[in-house]
């Protein structure tokens, strides 16, 4: 291991299995970062990736354990189509923090240009980079035809775990002799260790998989991966998804136990006041989105404008019952609540609010509320 592996893991972040991560402060379990680089209205997407320039090392620098960013697509408010380009960049800006994608959408692309792709970042980042995938479009059906270049979307998703075993043996160049992929590598990768004069690099993405179902829930158990829920738009099915996950669950080379994370909507403020005010900004998104209207997402004076009708009052107050928000405090209990309720092994945190300054300042307010170092 090169001294440059030996910084890496000295600085805690990546020790281990590169998985589970450590519970720092009064925190119950590790807290990381979901960020979907959003751009508010009178925004631009150079400004939103710098702000993800700014959570990323602002919770590399406060102890959180990784920072993660999703694929989505034809979304004006959502500057993370491209993860791997995203991740590369991010990387360059941090020395520490685990960086990953929450997720990739699998059935989106070739596998093998996955493997080239964090292979790639792994050249880059060593020892801390993940590749958390999912089996949804991250998209409208539209879109995801144009992505996949076929009308028949349904078979991605019933393809999913053939995807997933190809995009591994691509990952650990294991195609047995006679494969018709047998002779083909993704590089950077294992077959370059094998070249005249090459040596092995130590480290491989660890493979997560992403739901808000029971689907993914039971093949990362199957297949001992760690497993990611998206609490944050699916609570209703959190629960029995992780219990799925526990009982499918059989001990891997990469897990012997199960280890499962939550996304969970989390904004704080210094008052209360403000912070409902922060958060209407992505309930009015949201509403936008879901009525076919997608767009930037708005100012809290647009959001404290609008005038919501009887059904997306509705959708408003389920949507909000499901984002821990209010003083540091108040969150802080909230996401205590939910940790203990799920017996989740870690709460990555995703912020809904039109503004930079505000999701990074409550990122520091969550900090400073379990005590983290910084």
């Amino acid at each position: 291991m090169s001294g440059e592996d030996e910084e890496i893991r000295a600085g805690g972040e990546t020790a281990g299995d590169g998985i589970r991560g450590t519970a720092r402060g009064t925190a119950p379990v590790p807290l990381s970062v979901l960020d979907l680089v959003t751009v508010g209205a009178g925004s631009t997407a150079s400004r939103a990736v710098r702000t993800a320039v700014d959570i990323a090392r602002t919770a590399e620098r406060r102890g959180f354990h990784r920072y993660w960013v999703a694929e989505h697509h034809s979304m004006p408010g959502v500057a993370s189509s491209s993860p791997a380009v995203l991740l590369a960049h991010l990387a360059a800006h941090t020395e520490r923090i685990r960086l990953g994608s929450g997720g990739v959408m699998l059935p989106n692309h070739a596998p093998l240009v996955i493997a080239e792709q964090f292979g790639t970042l792994e050249a880059m980042a060593p020892g801390r980079v993940d590749l958390g995938l999912g089996r949804a479009p991250g998209t409208d059906g539209a879109t995801a035809a144009a992505l996949r270049r076929t009308e028949r979307l349904h078979e991605g998703a019933d393809e999913f775990p053939a995807q997933l075993a190809e995009l591994t043996r691509f990952l650990d160049d294991s195609f047995p002799d006679g494969h018709p992929y047998a002779k083909i590598h993704a590089v950077p990768g294992p077959v370059q260790a094998t070249s005249p004069g090459g040596v092995q690099d130590p480290h491989r993405p660890p493979l997560w998989l992403l739901g808000s179902s029971g689907f993914s829930a039971r093949l990362a158990g199957t297949l001992g991966l760690p497993f990611a829920f998206a609490h944050h738009f699916s609570a209703a099915n959190t629960l029995p998804a992780l219990d799925l996950y526990r009982a499918s669950f059989r001990p891997s080379e990469v897990l012997a136990e199960p280890y499962a994370l939550i996304g969970v909507a989390a904004l704080a403020a210094e008052a209360e006041q403000e912070a409902r005010r922060q958060v209407m900004t992505g309930a009015l998104s949201m509403v936008r989105l879901r009525t076919g209207r997608p767009g930037l997402v708005p100012s809290p004076e647009e959001a404290e404008a609008y005038r919501f009708n009887e059904l997306e009052r509705d959708f408003v107050d389920s949507w909000l019952g499901n984002v821990i928000h209010g003083t540091p405090d108040a969150v802080r209990q909230g996401l205590d609540d939910l940790a203990e309720r799920t017996g989740a092994d870690e709460l990555m945190i995703t912020a809904n609010a039109h503004g930079g300054p505000a999701r990074l300042r409550s990122y520091e307010l969550i900090a400073d509320a379990y005590g983290l170092p910084g």
